[in-house]
């Protein structure tokens, strides 16, 4: 909803996040803004820098990271207010920093899946976030369909806490604390799954412990998404053990600028 600039979630909205898990709001990015970042995309995936990882099968990108330090629109866009104030709304008043800023990618035939996993396995045991706070915060960048690798969820899998995870750095593209298939199956007949879809502008907003997977996209049609993390400033990382565009060490609080500074 927004109103002179100002960007809330109704109450329904709220109430599903917290039931869920997640929450998708389809519009929340117009046509240009959406062309305007798709625009950035082929410069920064064609740099050969640690911030791009690559599918293990093919040369094509599979991740790239940091990239608000790395083009001015990025930059501007962590701080829109469609991002900062729906995570106001469900974290507090209290300043949040971005965690990570990247864009995955699934293109047309070569996008490998992503493990049965949940982001703050990682936050915690490589990062030293203490608590499960970070919001996971999606712009689709292509029309997200079943057939090219959309997320999968587990509705609820938030609800019980972190569930058990083990560090595969086998069978991935990019290493990930994984959950075993026995946990999986408990909670998906519980909550069932959830595969949001949609067209491009479409914005996902979920938690830190909701456990999501994807496919691999054997469409001829690709599937990139853009995702800010961000976490509260007084949650932030107490290690530094990954590299600086992998949990990003400036904690300084992200500033709502007027959206229509985003093109």
């Amino acid at each position: 909803m927004r109103d002179s600039g100002v960007v809330l979630l109704t109450q329904e909205q709220l109430e599903t996040f917290h039931r869920d898990g997640i929450i998708a709001l389809p519009g929340w990015f117009s046509d240009d803004e959406i062309a305007a970042i798709d625009e950035r995309l082929p410069a920064l995936f064609a740099e050969r820098c640690p911030q791009n990882f690559r599918e293990k099968s093919s040369d094509v990108v599979r991740t790239a990271m940091g990239l608000h330090l790395r083009d001015e629109l990025f930059a501007r866009l962590v701080n829109d207010p469609r991002f900062l104030e729906p995570a106001h709304q469900i974290l507090g008043d209290g300043d949040v920093y971005a965690q990570q800023v990247k864009v995955n990618a699934k293109e047309a035939f070569t996008g490998e899946q992503w493990q049965w996993h949940y982001d703050f396995a990682t936050h915690h045991h490589e990062d030293g976030v203490p608590e499960p706070l970070a919001l996971n915060m999606h712009i689709f960048l292509d029309e997200v369909t079943e057939f090219n690798g959309p997320l999968v969820f587990i509705r609820g899998s938030h609800l019980d806490g972190p569930a058990p995870t083990s560090l595969d750095v086998v069978t991935t593209s990019y290493p990930l604390w994984t959950v075993t298939p026995d946990v999986v199956t408990e909670l998906a007949q519980r909550g069932g799954l959830y595969s949001p879809k949609g067209p491009p502008g479409t914005v996902l907003i979920f938690g830190d412990t909701m456990i999501h997977c994807s496919p691999p996209n054997m469409s001829p049609w690709p599937r990139r998404i853009f995702s800010l993390i961000v976490n509260p400033v007084s949650n932030h990382q107490t290690t530094m053990q990954r590299p600086d565009h992998q949990h990003h060490r400036e904690f300084t609080p992200l500033r709502p600028i007027d959206a229509r500074q985003l093109v």
